[in-house]
């Protein structure tokens, strides 16, 4: 029986409960940069031709430079995190697996699926979520693992002084990437999957070829290999998020924590500021764990900021 999915994101839904047009919700229910990277590097042939060699030789190339990958460490692109995170439980033979009860919920529901116990503790193995979504928490590297310790980082884009790559090296260990966070292209579906040789071989075959498409690959090298975009995104993030903290906080609530990306508030009653600001056409994401946590991602242009000030006021 596999773990219950709860996400951000569903505007359709919430079209439907509180109505207006969907182009003119503000989804700040996931933590997607608003503000992506161009996809100008985009050509005809990307479309039009299957994926070669080549490309994916260039990507992994931008991704070893980009992340400082170990040379000992495999590198695989993804369609997205998710896949591999659905795939990486069924890799192995099932046995316990320690994940945290409050960090993204999908590890949890693709190891439960494949027959795996969710534990608390010690396990045979270990799937951490570091940077931690919601609250943004670090992952210590002590914690020891038996047979495999797979690392989420999704988000870790934003503060890369803290990834734990330097542990792709180690023997039955595996870290995600993300495109759809950090460089804000969800829809491109482009992640990442680096660590053992071993592991990774196993999950290559069960992927198949070609598994990123032509465009995905040339927007994603180009985007690896712009540090100076990188650089602008990290330090616009980081202001954008002290100023939306500011703004939750002059409106009565505290800062729990997060990441640069999204930002997660103690409220009196989660679900009560939710639909407060849904019925403004604001989308928030609530936990099924907490009564009193709201997650908010960064608003984009000033309209947005301006939305979510004068919602916040009623």
């Amino acid at each position: 029986m596999t773990g219950k999915r709860d996400h951000g994101g569903g505007i359709d839904d919430a079209v439907h409960q509180f109505g207006g047009a969907r182009a003119n919700w503000l989804d700040l229910s996931t933590g997607i940069n608003p503000s992506p990277y161009p996809t100008d590097a985009i050509t005809q042939s990307d479309w039009c031709e299957l994926p070669d060699k080549g490309a994916f030789s260039r990507l992994e190339t931008a991704a070893r430079s980009f992340w400082n990958i170990p040379d000992a460490a495999a590198v695989m692109a993804t369609p997205g995190a998710s896949s591999p995170i659905a795939m990486i439980p069924h890799i192995l033979s099932a046995g316990t697996v320690n994940i945290a009860r409050a960090t993204y919920n999908e590890h949890a529901a693709a190891f439960s699926g494949a027959g795996w116990e969710i534990v608390q503790g010690g396990a045979d193995a270990h799937v951490v979520v570091h940077p931690n979504n919601p609250d943004g928490s670090l992952f210590s590297p002590d914690d020891p693992t038996k047979r495999l310790l797979v690392i989420d980082e999704s988000f870790c884009d934003v503060c890369p002084e803290n990834s734990h790559i330097i542990r792709s090296v180690d023997k039955n260990t595996l870290v995600l990437k993300s495109f759809g966070k950090f460089w804000g292209l969800a829809g491109l579906r482009l992640g990442m999957v680096i660590g053992d040789p071993v592991l990774i071989n196993a999950l290559r075959q069960r992927i198949g070829p070609w598994q990123v498409s032509g465009p995905a690959l040339s927007v994603g090298t180009a985007a690896l290999n712009d540090l100076a975009w990188a650089k602008k995104t990290r330090e616009r993030l980081k202001t954008d998020a002290e100023i939306l903290d500011q703004m939750m906080n002059d409106a009565g609530h505290a800062t729990v924590g997060g990441t640069t990306l999204f930002r997660l508030y103690e409220v009196e009653n989660a679900q009560d500021l939710q639909i407060t600001l849904a019925n403004h056409h604001i989308w928030t994401r609530i936990f099924p764990y907490s009564k009193n946590w709201i997650r908010l991602g960064l608003p984009g242009c000033a309209t947005d900021w301006a939305r979510l000030a004068k919602a916040l006021k009623t």
